[in-house]
């Protein structure tokens, strides 16, 4: 699992796990779980130059983009999030 550290624009912080789980794809805090359900399948960048890929629970890296995007991540550790997942390959 892989854990991140950070707040909302209105202060109020967060340690959230990213499971990889698609029932439940953060665990630690109900407001950050509730960002990255509102975000499912919507097409997110993994960094400033892309690529582009669609929101999915079981895809850590397209959940680290959600709360990379809309918190403030502080911090980050475990292992690196994996690739992802690129339709068609």
């Amino acid at each position: 699992m892989f854990t991140v550290t950070g707040s909302f624009d209105d202060g109020a912080t967060y340690t959230v796990q990213i499971t990889m789980r698609a029932d439940r794809p953060v665990i630690g805090s109900y407001r950050a779980a509730a960002l990255v359900e509102l975000h499912h399948g919507e097409t997110i960048a993994l960094s400033p130059t892309g690529p582009l890929v669609a929101v999915a629970g079981d895809d850590d890296a397209s959940v680290l983009a959600v709360l990379r995007e809309y918190t403030n991540v502080v911090e980050e550790s475990g292992p690196v999030p994996r690739r992802p997942r690129v339709p068609g390959s």
